[in-house]
């Protein structure tokens, strides 16, 4: 996997006046020997494997306008945590995937799972809470769009970003800390259903149904139609190869897998 040099990037910002500054960003590491942090968010105006790669060799006004965007303070806030945590590497699906490449884009889809696992932390980062606390009680006036609670809960992809990672901190639109899941459990397993035993010790923790799982996927949204199945290949310990543009055979073909390793019936009923 390509990991973030935290160093690097932060030094960067740093120097990014320097014309003649150069330091590689990203470096390929294994994941099993590697500690490093990861990070979790809803996407919005987001920087790419390109722009972060080639940052420094941007016209001035192209380099400003990058570094503006929501999505670089992401990466930086996100670097400025781990390095305060004492991580020196860090993983976000945004600017650490060359997407131009689809062998490497399968790779990342089918690993991700792992990644989230073998991270240190995960931090989530929740843009729509304002308050300097996790929000305990449903707010569907605030949260009309979501079922009443921040959106992160209700996107595809951070269903295993929940549950994959041994340790996930949550922050607000501010960046401060508003707890973890640990101690968060119960009302996590309120908002997402997700029992308190998977949350805090994984899927291993309890007997699990295909059924069951399926079923915190439910109402759970997608940018692409495939990302409904391919966000889901991990929880189920299975592999396909990514075809954007398939639709909802996605889903078809994930069932399917999930059937040739499993002798689950339940998933008969979904």
């Amino acid at each position: 996997m390509k990991l973030l040099d935290v160093k690097a990037v932060l030094g960067r910002e740093t120097a990014i006046r320097q014309i003649d500054f150069e330091h590689e960003v990203l470096k390929e590491l294994d994941d099993e020997d590697t500690r490093y942090a990861i990070l979790s968010h809803r996407w919005g105006t987001e920087v790419g494997y390109e722009e972060m790669v080639g940052l420094m060799k941007m016209e001035e006004r192209k380099r400003d306008e990058v570094r503006q965007r929501s999505g670089y303070q992401k990466i930086t806030e996100s670097c400025k945590q781990a390095m305060k945590d004492g991580y020196e590497w860090l993983w976000v699906d945004t600017c650490c995937i060359d997407k131009r490449s689809s062998s490497e884009l399968s790779e990342a889809i089918n690993s991700m799972y792992r990644w989230y696992r073998n991270a240190q932390v995960c931090y989530a980062y929740l843009n729509d809470v304002d308050k300097p606390f996790f929000p305990i009680e449903k707010n569907d006036s605030k949260f009309d769009k979501s079922n009443g609670w921040p959106e992160w809960f209700v996107r595809g992809w951070t269903l295993q970003e929940l549950i994959a990672p041994k340790q996930v901190e949550f922050f607000n639109e501010h960046w401060m800390p508003i707890g973890d899941k640990w101690p968060l459990a119960p009302v996590l397993e309120e908002i997402t259903g997700i029992p308190r035993e998977v949350l805090t010790s994984g899927l291993a923790a309890k007997r699990l149904s295909v059924a069951q799982i399926m079923s915190w996927a439910a109402d759970r949204k997608t940018t692409r139609v495939e990302d409904r199945a391919y966000s889901l290949m991990g929880l189920f310990g299975v592999n396909m190869p990514m075809l954007y543009g398939e639709g909802k055979k996605a889903f078809q073909r994930l069932q399917l897998e999930i059937i040739r390793v499993s002798g689950d019936q339940s998933i008969l009923a979904w």
